[in-house]
């Protein structure tokens, strides 16, 4: 297989959805709203890593366009969970892609502890060829739950899946921590915004 070929429309989906994301971002800024992302990021498995799911899953090389629906994946990390709920609603509404599945792991966490909200699109790339459509994971998660996915990412890479029950146990430990944080957050929120705004307001002030 020519990966390059194979993996190049997934770069330039991320890559065009970054942008437009990072582009809703800006337009909230310039605004007196409040922003629900607060950041965005975007990547393409490494070809050992789909090759490794691939094996895993019984997913043939040549069915990786239709069955592996993670080649391509964007993150979208908000402040608070409310804000979650409003980056669905707005990818909802784009016509310049198609939702395929929706699946919300904040109402009903994995196992694991992991959250987040997965919404799995198919996104049209203009390839010298004509259009393409490919799958990408969008993900829309909290800062805490970011930082508890990256750790848990982080140890299941360190023992190859099987994480020790000691570990695994504060992890559930902290994603509780975590989920308790964004609850706590959530009832602040007001506060928190109006002080966001009143530094980015003297922010611009000083700059001008």
């Amino acid at each position: 297989m020519n990966w390059h070929m194979f993996l190049t429309p997934y770069k330039q989906a991320v890559d065009e959805l970054k942008v437009k994301l990072k582009g809703i971002r800006e337009q909230y800024q310039k605004t007196s709203k409040h922003t629900p992302i607060e950041f965005v990021t975007g990547r393409v498995k490494p070809v050992s890593s789909i090759l490794n799911k691939a094996e895993r899953k019984g997913i043939p090389l040549d069915h990786l366009d239709e069955n592996m629906q993670d080649v391509a994946g964007v993150r979208i990390v908000t402040q608070f969970v409310e804000d979650i709920e409003t980056v669905v609603s707005l990818i909802r509404r784009r016509k310049d892609f198609e939702i395929v599945t929706e699946r919300d792991y904040i109402e009903e966490k994995k196992p694991s502890g992991y959250r987040s909200y997965h919404i799995v699109l198919r996104y049209p790339v203009q390839t010298i060829e004509g259009e393409k459509k490919v799958l990408v994971e969008l993900q829309v998660r909290t800062l805490s739950m970011n930082f508890w996915a990256t750790i848990e990412h982080s140890l299941r890479y360190k023992y190859s899946g099987e994480i020790p029950d000691d570990i695994n146990m504060r992890l559930q430990r902290a994603s509780e921590a975590a989920f308790w944080l964004d609850e706590e957050m959530s009832i602040i929120r007001d506060e928190v915004r109006e002080a966001q705004r009143i530094i980015s307001a003297k922010q611009e002030q000083n700059r001008r």
